[in-house]
């Protein structure tokens, strides 16, 4: 895929409208039909086909994010019918009127992110969006994009439809968020009387609730998914930093074994890992860069200054002989992650140190209609 959106037209005054539309959106392509040509396609990277837009659409569905289509929205429907296999992998499908008067989310308005490019479009072309995504218009908690602005990943993905269905039908729904962002809410709005927020499994215990939707990095008991996830959904944010020491040509199998097998014994969800953090001499070790690579981690690194900073319940003149400081886990988890203490401290395992703290956020519970 080498560009985000295809914009396709087929009249005279649908290729008027994405000629300006592709100028101010950046990622886009344009195609249209070769009697329209004006003869500065080929300069302009614009594509020309022969023939019924039909041939060229799976294509481009398979190659583009979104598409852009300057056709009427029966004839688009009928059209990508063909094409559609799962609401977590089509491209998001925009429908712009002849006029350039409306412009429609069409298909994967939320994890596609139509509706979000509707917008976007109406905004350049000074037209009227259409969504019609039930929580987009009553302005409450889209499920299936639940903290994804913070990038929280969704680990039971099954109840979403009907999760969304208590949302939208202002059923009893509760939100148990133990870690994460808590600033999630993005309507200027109090939040709705029927969602209720809790900081813990432990506070929800006792509510009563038709719908629920679960934000944590502990892997939950057989009891807690039961209750909680029979009609829930259940999100991992990335909370989780991971210090990292080891000795020089550590392999990947052995970091990675010591990582799962300990956040295993914590009871913590490695989907809920953001990064791992270590000493700069460990920058380039082969080892912990192809755990990042595997996992999408990022690397935090830190001069042995910078960990000297952080007090040590047990600092070691070992690791300060061959490294300038006093510890490399303990100390890298705890600046990268922004917390005071940790969750393990320390774990030594073979040629591998592990530390694993929790990245801090303001209280997550919220009182309704605050």
């Amino acid at each position: 895929m080498n560009r985000m959106y295809a914009v396709v037209a087929i009249t005279k005054h649908g290729v008027e409208i994405a000629r300006r539309l592709v100028r101010q959106l950046p990622g886009s392509d344009l195609y249209y039909m070769d009697k329209f040509a004006r003869g500065d396609e080929e300069a302009l990277g614009i594509t020309l086909f022969t023939g019924s837009v039909r041939l060229i659409l799976p294509d481009l569905f398979r190659r583009y994010n979104g598409l852009i289509i300057l056709i009427s929205l029966g004839a688009v429907v009928r059209m990508i019918a063909p094409l559609l296999k799962d609401k977590k992998t089509d491209p998001a499908v925009v429908v712009v009127d002849d006029r350039g008067e409306h412009v429609i989310s069409v298909l994967s308005g939320h994890l596609g992110g139509a509706n979000q490019l509707t917008r976007r479009v109406a905004s350049i072309l000074d037209a009227r969006p259409v969504i019609t995504t039930a929580s987009d218009v009553q302005q409450t908690i889209p499920v299936d994009l639940f903290g994804c602005q913070f990038g929280w990943e969704i680990e039971s993905f099954e109840r979403a439809t009907p999760v969304s269905a208590a949302v939208v039908n202002e059923e009893r729904v509760i939100v148990i968020q133990e870690s994460g962002e808590p600033d999630w809410w993005a309507y200027d709005k109090p939040l709705p009387g029927h969602i209720q927020v809790v900081a813990s499994a432990c506070e929800a215990e006792e509510q009563e609730f038709d719908a629920a939707l679960v934000v944590t990095h502990r892997l939950l008991s057989p009891d807690e998914e039961k209750r909680f996830l029979q009609n829930g959904v259940l999100y991992r944010p990335k909370v989780l930093v991971l210090g990292i020491g080891c000795n020089r040509g550590t392999t990947l199998e052995e970091i990675e074994q010591t990582v799962t097998e300990t956040l295993a014994e914590l009871k913590l969800s490695i989907k809920s890992v953001r990064n791992i953090a270590t000493i700069d001499l460990k920058k380039d070790e082969p080892g912990l860069l192809a755990l990042c690579r595997k996992y999408g981690w990022r690397m935090d690194v830190y001069s042995p200054e910078e960990l000297n900073t952080v007090s040590l319940p047990n600092p070691s003149e070992t690791v300060y002989r061959y490294t300038g400081a006093y510890g490399v886990s303990e100390p890298a988890a705890l600046l990268s992650s922004g917390a005071e203490d940790w969750l393990l401290p320390k774990k030594k395992s073979g040629n591998v140190t592990l530390s694993v703290a929790l990245v801090p956020h303001p209280r997550a519970g919220r009182e309704n209609n605050e």
